[in-house]
């Protein structure tokens, strides 16, 4: 039943955040921004709605083993004083 919720929720995401134009600026919030904000917090909502893309330890948070192993890298960097600027040069300015 959790995977079938979690595959609705991504489902959702992916289609809520497209573009009705193709030539259109893509428009943040709505049902997407609410389900980053349920399954990931805040400040990737934040990000999220000022137009970055979701980065792969955000979406690793989704699987139950995984999210385990990413909490400990983020608490490893975090106790070794990386900053948003760092993540923006190593992975780039679309996620950070």
């Amino acid at each position: 039943m959790k995977k079938w919720i979690v595959a609705g929720l991504m489902t959702a995401m992916l289609l809520g955040g497209l573009p009705q134009q193709a030539d259109a600026q893509m428009e943040r919030g709505g049902i997407g921004g609410l389900l980053v904000g349920c399954c990931f917090g805040i400040r990737t909502t934040g990000q999220w709605n000022d137009g970055k893309d979701l980065h792969f330890r955000d979406w690793g948070r989704l699987i139950p083993v995984v999210n385990i192993v990413l909490a400990v890298w983020d608490g490893i960097q975090g106790y070794e004083g990386i900053t948003t600027s760092d993540l923006s040069q190593e992975y780039g300015s679309q996620y950070y």
